[in-house]
């Protein structure tokens, strides 16, 4: 059985991500002439036209795109396997892509990202600040922040921390429209959603075997919690939100947790990376990294917050 020409692959996945063979030969450093080879040399070999040319354009063939993610794949776990091997040996260098939700990353993320860069210079990150689900293999994440229930996938899962959450008001919107003491007391007060009203998420209450389900109807869904924070202050209404949103204004008393003795339904800090457990020196060193701080970051959020919630309790 012949050996896959795994050079032809590479070019050709460079061709159709590129867009044009200068590009693919830029970024893989080789010439024009080097490239536009080996792509007619793996066509060849496989009987089959992988990229369509013309005088102006390059289009990958229906051929081709059928099996362009099967070699992305191939080049991937090639890559990473050169990359793992070396990477004992020499200074951490290279691009990551990290993926986290946009509030995350702009309270928490600098300090950890900082400290890795002092650590290790010759490594560049690419941060995509998101709350929207991301699909890590087709965009090419080499890790991903989510704070979620995590569905069934052949993603690999690091669970870090739990985050804390707490259901908050301004104290001038209490003082005019009276403190819940019962979540379904929340269906008479403005609830805040986060998301979309089509698609507004129920809140689950529970303590000491008693449960109560609760449903945001406005009067504003956004779908980012950084938003609500100025809202809430103003006493527009209530909200459930991360702490590490809204520490600050919890600490201040801009803002203050009701509903204390009740909980809702604990979420979790995960790191995701793609299933192919061959992964860059340099990924492996971040991603140990965020486990780490992230872990002591998140570990003393949930402290302030059963602190603070005992103070409201005992008050």
């Amino acid at each position: 059985m012949a050996l896959p020409d795994y050079e032809g692959w590479a070019c050709f996945v460079a061709v159709a991500d590129g867009g044009s063979f200068t590009a693919a030969a830029a970024s893989l450093g080789l010439s024009k002439a080097s490239v536009s080879k080996a792509v007619t040399r793996l066509e060849a070999s496989l009987g089959i036209t992988l990229l369509h040319r013309s005088s102006r354009v390059v289009a990958v063939s229906t051929a081709g795109a059928g099996l362009l993610e099967e070699a992305r794949a191939m080049v991937a776990a090639a890559t990473a396997a050169t990359e793992a091997a070396r990477g004992d040996r020499v200074d951490l260098a290279g691009p990551i892509r990290l993926a986290a939700p946009m509030s995350f990353g702009i309270k928490v993320l600098g300090p950890p990202l900082a400290t890795f860069l002092e650590r290790h210079p010759a490594v560049e990150i690419e941060v995509l600040l998101s709350d929207a689900r991301n699909d890590p293999v087709a965009e090419g994440i080499d890790l991903t922040l989510r704070i979620a229930p995590l569905a069934d996938s052949s993603l690999l899962a690091r669970t870090i921390a739990p985050v804390a959450a707490s259901v908050i008001a301004s104290p001038a919107y209490l003082e005019k429209h009276g403190t819940p003491r019962h979540p379904l007391e929340l269906s008479g007060h403005r609830l805040i959603g986060y998301g979309h009203r089509q698609r507004a998420m129920p809140l689950h209450f529970h303590r000491k075997g008693e449960e109560a389900t609760v449903l945001p109807t406005g009067p504003l869904f956004a779908n980012n919690g950084d938003v609500m924070v100025p809202l809430i202050i103003a006493g527009v209404g209530i909200a459930v939100l991360p702490d590490f949103i809204a520490a600050d204004e919890l600490a201040s008393g801009a803002v203050v947790p009701i509903l204390t003795d009740w909980s809702l339904p604990q979420s979790h800090l995960h790191l995701l990376s793609p299933p192919s457990r061959l992964r860059p020196a340099r990924v492996r060193a971040l991603s140990d990294h965020l486990v780490d701080t992230l872990k002591m970051s998140c570990t003393g959020a949930h402290d302030r917050y059963m602190a603070l919630h005992h103070e409201v309790k005992t008050a």
